[in-house]
Formats: C-alpha cells, structure tokens, sequence
C-alpha cells in the first residue's frame, strides 16, 4: 500500500547528508523549525527501523536469541502537542518505507508505548513527546525490543549517523499500517497492581494539566468504578489540549502546583495527583495540600512493595538516599543503588531483579511492568496503601521527612567554571574532613550525620546540589546555605 496515503506526508525524492541536533543522551528533543521538524523525523523513523529490522533479520534465527519469539513491527503513539501527530506520521512514513510494519496506537502517554512495544512483543516503540519543555518543542522516545531504553551509547548514536548519512536502504516492501488505540489490555495490567477489594473510601484530586493522561484517568476510573470501590475523583484540567490552556503540565515547577493545591484543600480532598504532559511521571500532595518530594514518595513505595513482596531488591539513585536506606532495612529489603537516569535504573533493577525503582525526580519503575516507568502506578499504589495503614498521606510520610530533612534539588547555571571544575573544586574543599566519597553519580560526600551529591544535569546546561541531613534540620539550613554561597562565589548562579 502507498505509504503516503497511509500518513499524508511525503518525503523527498533524495537524501543529502544533514546534522541533526536534537539527538540527547537518553532521547531526541528539539525546537521545532530550527532542529526538529517532519522531514528530520521522518529520517529519524527510516534510521530506526532500519536498524531493529536489521538487527531482528540477523538474529532471529539464532537459538540463543532472545529475538525469535519477536515480531517484525515497530509501535508508536504521540501525546496532545499540536506539532505531536504531523511529526508522528512523518515518523510512520520512514519506518514503513524501512521496510517495517507500524502499529499506530493513536494519542498516547509514553508509558503506553513502553507496554504496547511489550505487549504486541515488537521490535521497539517510540513516543512522539517533549513532556514538559516549551511549547515550541518536541522530541521523540525511543525503546527496542522488551521495552529496553535505547542511549547515547547503545544504539541512539548510530541511528544519529544513519539518519544523518540519508543512507537508507531500499531493498524491502514498503510496510503496512495498523491503527489499534484499544487500551484495554495496558488499562488492565496498570489495575492488575492494586487489590481493589481493600480500597476504603478516598476522595482525590486528579490534575492532568490538560496532557494526554485524562483519557486513561478515564478508563482508570470507570474501572475503580465498576470494582465498586468507594473512591471519588475530582478532575482538574482533565481535556487533553495541545495549547496548554493552564500552562505547560510541569509539576516540579512550584507555581504549576497552586492550583491542584488549592483544589485539595477546597475540596478536603485525601490525596492530590498531577502529572507532566505525557505523565511518565506522578506527583503527589498530602490532604493539606503540600507537595511531597519525590525521594520521600520511592521510601512509601518501596515500603508498599516490600510488604508484598518480603526480602526484594529496590533500586533508588545517588542524589537522596537516607530515608529510602532506612525504609528498605526497616522492611528487610535489599537497598541497591543506580546512577540517575532511567537507562541506569532499568538495567540496574533487570541485573538485580529489583522488584521496584525509584528516582527523586518522580519516575518510577516495576518489574512487572517491564521494568519500565509508570504515572498511574504509583497513585494507584498509594491509595491502597492509604486504605491498608488507615493512615493519611501525611502521616505516611512526616516521620521520614523529619528523620531524613532534605533541602529539595537546587540547581545553578555555571557561568564561569564547567561542571568538571567545580566538581573537583567541592571536593577539594570538604576532603579535609574526611567523608565518605562515592562517584557513581557526580560526587556525593558522606559526613555522617549529613551528606550532599553535586552533579551535571544529563540534559541541561545546570548542576544539581541535593543535601540532607540525619533528623537535624538546622545542621540542613547551615550546609545549605554554606554549599549555595559557595556555588555563587565559583559563578553558579541558582536557575
């Protein structure tokens, strides 16, 4: 069939060799019109196809092969951007002129296509999504087969070179295209994670800040619903708009949590939930309304699944580690730490089995769910933990953020120094005292009684400071201050 009339683009007649930008350490974002548009996706689209095709043709036929029991097709599905759909079907266009069957899953949050790849057991799956950048960006999420992350140093790189080169390979049929946006089978196996029978009755506040997460909200609550479970859920820019309306879906912004604040304490709501544009990650707010940092909310979860799940591994990364250490041996789980980055915490938690993982940046990972981050798991997870203890969000977590203070993560623009300079410099400066260093991510030191860990940011321009302290918040305020005023003398400037 005519790969055009399937997407409605059309792409050029010939390939010159270009320099495509966008390409990160852990994905493509870009400015549309200046280093992402249709024609660099659908390059993008050709390259990657391509490759997995080329790939799956090499190794499918070997026994010891954990292609074999894959199919030749790549998902793809794209959040609510109005620039999402035209740069999705331009990406259709290259991997069906690859040679590849595509299963078009319709308007998705990334997570989806994380499942689909897994589910429909596809060589790989892409989420056309800039999740909470500027409104002017957009970008493309990559994943292989079993819904493993594709990095930097692990096949993104080629499929830059390939994609550049516009040295595409013709020697396959065009593609077909299959349209499949039933999301039943993800619906059910996101609720497959809570007992709905020991659900109490919660009132919730569910903010989707007009990204793609209303629709599965949706489904997720007509499925509460038909459970008869007494859970009532008040919506707050639940339609999916592309103009962003109330702003650009960014929780960790802390003027963008005013209003989903405000509806809980409005309402007496339990619970307050926002999520980011295409809600691969979860925010949570206690019934006063207060935003609950996110190292506090992977202790809560890694105490959720140790319950389950006695004697786990849990993976948590470098940036926040007191309380979740003391969550995982209080509940006699294993504590396994990972570099930040969900390429680093996904293969971290397949080489221990970890049953769950956590970042303070709000992602978090299941095991069964392909070890892949999920939005809606973690509320779901926290009302039934909610329902179990009896307790509210706010004695769930108080007792940790009293034991283990943390100053929240700062971040400074360097304007006179680059990160490996100020890195070493820090390092320097503290080494008389003696603490406990580590490398694994950036530099974390270890005094004892508090710690901080500096690091480069993976995709900005920034450094990130996170402290915390053993139950002794002034010692927190006096580091803090003395570490921020230190930056500021080396040109970092607080962004």
């Amino acid at each position: 069939m005519s790969t055009s009339a399937n997407t409605g683009y059309q792409p050029a007649a010939k390939f010159s060799p270009i320099t495509i930008d966008s390409f990160k350490a852990y994905d493509i974002r870009g400015e549309l019109g200046v280093n992402l548009d249709e024609d660099i996706a659908y390059r993008i689209g050709r390259a990657f196809a391509q490759i997995l095709s080329r790939r799956y043709d090499t190794m499918a036929d070997t026994q010891t092969s954990d292609m074999s029991s894959l199919q030749p097709v790549i998902v793809i599905g794209s959040d609510i951007r109005h620039s999402s759909e035209p740069l999705k079907q331009a990406t259709i266009t290259g991997m069906l002129d690859a040679g590849v069957d595509v299963i078009d899953l319709g308007m998705t949050g990334t997570e989806e296509v994380y499942f689909a790849t897994s589910h429909y057991k596809a060589l790989g799956g892409i989420e056309v999504t800039a999740s909470h950048n500027p409104i002017n960006y957009n970008g493309l999420k990559l994943v292989k087969e079993y819904s493993k992350p594709i990095s930097a140093d692990d096949g993104l790189a080629e499929i830059q070179a390939l994609a550049e080169s516009g040295l595409f390979t013709t020697d396959k049929p065009s593609g077909n295209l299959q349209l499949l946006t039933d999301k039943s089978p993800y619906i059910n196996h996101v609720m497959s994670f809570i007992d709905t029978d020991k659900l109490k009755p919660l009132k919730l506040v569910i903010n989707s800040g007009n990204g793609s997460a209303g629709p599965v909200v949706d489904l997720l609550t007509d499925k509460l619903r038909q459970a008869d479970a007494p859970i009532e859920i008040i919506k707050l820019h639940h339609t999916p708009d592309g103009s962003f309306p109330n702003g650009i879906p960014n929780p960790m912004i802390a003027a963008n949590r005013i209003a989903t604040q405000q509806a809980v304490l409005k309402n007496n709501a339990d619970l307050g939930i926002a999520f980011d544009g295409d809600f691969d990650r979860c925010f949570l707010f206690d019934e006063n309304g207060e935003f609950i940092d996110g190292s506090y909310v992977v202790g809560m979860l890694a105490q959720a699944f140790l319950n389950k799940y006695p004697a786990e591994s849990i993976v948590y990364d470098p940036r926040v580690i007191y309380n979740t250490e003391a969550v995982v041996k209080e509940y006699k789980g294993k504590a396994v730490i990972s570099k930040s980055g969900h390429s680093f915490i996904k293969q971290v938690m397949r080489d221990s089995g970890a049953v769950y993982g956590g970042e303070m940046s709000a992602h978090h990972y299941f095991r069964d769910f392909f070890y892949c981050d999920s939005g809606m798991i973690p509320w779901l997870l926290t009302i039934e933990l909610l329902s179990i203890t009896g307790k509210t969000l706010s004695e769930l977590v108080t007792g940790y953020i009293q034991a283990y203070p943390s100053s929240g993560e700062r971040n400074f623009r360097l304007t006179t120094h680059d990160a490996p300079t100020i890195i070493s410099a820090i390092e320097s400066k503290f080494g008389p005292e003696n603490p406990t260093k580590s490398t694994l991510d950036g530099l974390s030191l270890n005094f004892g009684d508090w710690r901080f860990n500096l690091r480069a940011s993976n995709t900005e321009p920034l450094i990130r400071l996170n402290i915390e302290s053993r139950g002794d918040a002034a010692l927190l305020a006096t580091k803090t201050q003395e570490i921020e005023q230190w930056l500021a003398a080396q040109g970092a400037i607080p962004a």
